[in-house]
């Protein structure tokens, strides 16, 4: 059965891929229908953070700016184009499963590695089994457990067979870690398949790009030339797009919008999604591991607040699970946790932390986070705990203090389905497990939905696993936050996708400049 690019996302789940070969209309974005798209422009675009971390292995991105780096010099199995979040071809120009365990993939024929070498088989199972090694650092390792077995099947031909069931196999392949790179690298160096060519490379200053003329998917990237930087301070990088120092950037704050819009050759484009800043209580230590203390954080979050004095409602109330209301397998029956300060303070003086100073770091890096941390400060006040508010820099702080200590910040990026996000963040064995915590059930029923062939039962299984979270788990999601890029109206071609900035980080190949 063909599989049209009509369908809904649910519905394409629902079918498990079973069985079915999925063509492609040129490689990704064969549904797009650009106005008058013209070759030429030169731009600079601008992130909220880098470090000397930055990276040119997509399986070891960790930022904005490392994904839109990966996303002009490498491509994937598949990707993802539109809002509708169906994985579509891209290398394969068919994939098929009659069990999602066993995956077959049929490769593009005549795609060129940027130093001529052509695509084979050999190239993607290498791509694939270095995130099962650990040497590799990759930040889906986790993720990669999963591959039993990845092999070639002829020159063109890919078989990949999982340790279970899962039907979301083809979104995952469509992440940036998971992009493809050239066989025996010990290192990746920017030789991908992708739209642009790396010119320059200066961790943690810049990335030029240019123009890859021998792109494999006709008509694209239409941008000579793409230099990405980072301007940590927002008011500076909204400094710098409106006086035409860069002509794109992210992380715009909801207070910054009206003064872009109010100059005519700027505009902001904004995208309601899931992504969270969320306070991470550390299971592993005290007083942060006490589920009194968990239980009090929560309950003294006013949310509404959040929404509106520090995104300008520009969110969506959260409920300390990080599946947001709008997306698939959404549980509407988790109850709401609302502010009550009573409930908080019984719950301080039931753990006996009356009066006990703790400190808790913020950074910028995590959007809101410091206005957040003086929220949780004042509100700490009137239930008996005493937050110190400690300001540290957005420089380096991911690596320094994130899940450090037993308070910190969180910033977690969309991510297109329900089993990325609790493989990634929730699972007991997860890297980015922020809080530390453990929960055996919540990991049974993280594999059972994944083979989970029944789409009701799915839900429900799903279902359980946010409310789990919601009771046990040591963070506290207070809002999902609408991603607001700022850009020159002359850069054509945007888009809002619900997976991250610029366009889930893909801006680079679909945009133009008309200048």
């Amino acid at each position: 059965m063909p599989i049209g690019r009509d369908l809904s996302r649910r519905g394409l789940i629902g079918t498990g891929l079973a069985g079915v070969g999925l063509l492609a209309l040129g490689g990704c974005g064969g549904g797009e229908k650009p106005a008058r798209p013209q070759r030429g422009g030169s731009i600079r675009v601008a992130t909220q953070a880098a470090s000397t971390a930055d990276t040119l292995d997509p399986a070891k991105g960790a930022m904005a700016t490392d994904y839109t780096r990966h996303f002009m010099l490498y491509n994937g199995l598949t990707c993802i184009e539109d809002e509708s979040l169906v994985p579509r071809p891209s290398l394969a120009r068919a994939f098929e499963s009659a069990d999602r365990i066993t995956w077959h993939f049929d490769l593009q024929r005549g795609v060129r590695f940027h130093d001529g070498a052509e695509l084979t088989a050999r190239d993607v199972v290498f791509s694939l089994l270095r995130h099962k090694d650990p040497a590799v650092g990759s930040k889906m390792a986790a993720i990669a457990r999963q591959f039993a077995e990845v092999r070639a099947d002829g020159r063109y031909g890919v078989i990949l067979r999982l340790t279970g069931a899962n039907a979301d196999l083809p979104t995952i392949l469509a992440q940036s870690h998971f992009l493809i790179v050239r066989a025996g690298q010990p290192a990746p160096d920017g030789t991908g398949t992708g739209a642009f060519t790396l010119a320059e490379f200066q961790p943690g200053v810049r990335t030029v790009a240019l123009r890859n003329p021998d792109y494999w998917i006709p008509g694209r990237p239409r941008l000579e030339r793409v230099e990405l930087i980072a301007i940590p301070d927002e008011v500076g990088r909204v400094n710098a797009l409106l006086s035409g120092d860069v002509q794109l950037c992210n992380a715009i704050n909801p207070r910054s919008t009206r003064r872009v819009e109010a100059d005519p050759g700027y505009a902001v484009m904004a995208t309601p999604s899931s992504l969270f800043t969320d306070l991470i209580m550390r299971q592993d230590q005290l007083p942060s591991g006490n589920p009194d203390f968990v239980q009090a954080i929560k309950l003294m979050i006013d949310r509404p607040l959040v929404k509106r004095a520090l995104f300008r409602n520009y969110a969506t109330i959260a409920n300390d699970q990080p599946i947001a209301p709008f997306q698939p397998y959404f549980n509407p029956d988790v109850p709401q946790t609302v502010l009550d300060l009573d409930k908080a303070r019984w719950h301080v003086r039931r753990a006996g932390l009356t009066g006990v100073r703790m400190p808790i770091f913020a950074a910028t890096a995590a959007v809101g986070a410091v206005d957040l941390a003086s929220i949780l400060q004042e509100y700490g006040s009137k239930v008996g705990l005493d937050f110190a508010v400690n300001r540290v820099p957005a420089d380096g702080y991911w690596s320094t203090h994130w899940m450090r200590h037993p308070l910190t910040f969180g910033n977690c990026n969309p991510r297109p389905t329900a089993d990325l996000i609790f493989s990634l963040f929730f699972q007991s064995s997860a890297e980015w497990n922020e809080s530390g915590w453990r929960n055996e059930r919540f990991d049974r029923l993280l594999v059972e939905a994944r083979g989970e062939a029944d789409e009701a039962r799915r839900g429900e299984l799903y279902g359980e696993m946010q409310r789990i979270v919601h009771d046990k788990c040591g963070v506290a999601i207070p809002v999902f936050i609408s991603l607001v890029d700022g850009h020159d109206r002359r850069l054509k071609g945007l888009r809002p996708i619900p997976l991250g900035a610029f366009m889930g980080y893909r801006f680079a190949e679909y945009a133009w400049w008309d200048g």
